[in-house]
């Protein structure tokens, strides 16, 4: 891939090389990472080396027209950080899908038709499927009125877009707030509703790859899967095929209510989805305390071998580690290399690494993602 905004724009920090350079270099700086921990080969997931990210946000610049002195009209530009972090204005990005740089400049030529629409006009987020279904977020330093509504809804039905307006303490939903995906895994079709300002893996071919691995290295059991910080359920609902049973956590209200919806539109009946983070999950499995959101929960009726984890860049604490090593399989996808390493020196202990895989979700940047299965070790006393 080449772009005009290479050692210009701060996102992609791996500029100095091709594809295959930039990923050898990840992938040979974590084998020297965990190499204190297991001696297995990775298994490599690789981007596309351009056009793959489904979501994406840019800040928006705009300044008067200088050669019409007479007019009030605004001309925008997108803008990112510079690797001094000052603004850079652009017009194009090679990393977003095809369906998200095509409308890019169609959508501020609409804007910069508006004050209405372009004043104060600070960021616009893009979401879209698979299946080309946009979501568009335009982000304000200012109140949306009436007339921001009307001509919003126009830009919509020009560019067979969805749009929302954010400002402080608004949020328009001019059509719908989600966009409809639909992901072949391993030749079966799943279903999903994003929703706008939920988490979505950012790059969907990576993604299907990464439920691909978990499933082919999960083995098929007639007990109970446990999965923390769950999201929307883009693993939970996949691998809900291969347990009897699956009960999934997470904070995030968005999140819980995408889970629920998405399993819906599956048509799975096996998997509760609850709402409260890992510490709590402990807790309440303990007997430390009771939760009213699990009054319809038993957990005593659940027979758990596996579990699975996909927490935030900070890692597992201390009370998510201890609860990890009483399972027999530990199935850990890390977006932070650096907290796996720490994680895994105490999952050790009890746990041995049988599957390692690297997952380059943000070619070109110094990002890469980590998933690693995990066996109990069989004791002969």
């Amino acid at each position: 891939m080449t772009c005009k905004y290479f050692g210009l724009c701060a996102s992609c920090t791996l500029y100095d090389k091709n594809y295959d350079e930039q990923l050898n270099y990840k992938i040979q700086r974590e084998k020297n990472r965990f190499s204190n921990l297991t001696a297995l080969d990775f298994d490599i997931i690789k981007s596309s080396s351009k056009n793959f990210r489904n979501r994406a946000e840019f800040r928006v610049w705009w300044e008067k027209d200088e050669n019409n002195e007479k007019s009030d009209k605004d001309i925008l530009s997108y803008a990112m950080n510079d690797f001094n972090k000052e603004i850079l204005k652009i017009d194009s990005c090679e990393i977003v899908s095809e369906d998200i740089k095509n409308l890019m400049p169609k959508l501020l030529s609409e804007l910069e038709k508006s004050m209405i629409l372009s004043f104060r006009l600070f960021a616009i987020e893009f979401l879209v499927s698979s299946t080309s279904d946009m979501l568009v977020t335009l982000i304000y330093h200012k109140k949306l009125e009436d007339e921001w509504i009307n001509l919003a809804k126009q830009i919509e039905q020009k560019l067979n877009i969805k749009i929302i307006g954010r400002s402080r303490k608004q949020k328009i939903v001019l059509s719908s707030d989600f966009i409809n995906e639909s992901l072949n895994i391993n030749n079966q079709e799943f279903k999903f509703a994003y929703e706008e300002n939920g988490f979505t893996q950012p790059n969907t071919s990576v993604n299907i790859k990464m439920i691909e691995w978990v499933l082919n290295n999960t083995k098929k059991s007639n007990k109970d899967l446990c999965e923390l910080y769950c999201g929307g359920g883009n693993f939970t609902i996949p691998l809900s095929k291969k347990f009897n049973k699956v009960l999934a956590t997470e904070i995030s209200k968005t999140s819980i209510k995408s889970a629920l919806r998405n399993c819906a539109l599956n048509n799975i009946e096996n998997i509760n989805f609850i709402r409260m983070s890992s510490e709590e999950f402990v807790e309440a499995l303990n007997e430390v305390r009771a939760f009213n959101r699990l009054k319809n929960i038993d957990l005593k009726s659940y027979d758990f071998d596996t579990i699975f984890m996909d927490p935030p860049r900070s890692g597992l604490d201390d009370t998510t580690r201890a609860l990890a090593k009483n399972f027999t399989n530990i199935i850990y996808i890390s977006c932070n290399p650096e907290t796996l390493h720490r994680d895994l020196q105490e999952l050790l202990k009890t746990h041995k690494v049988v599957r390692f895989a690297l997952f380059d979700q943000f070619a070109y940047s110094e990002h890469i993602e980590c998933g690693v299965i995990l066996e109990k070790y069989s004791f002969v006393v």
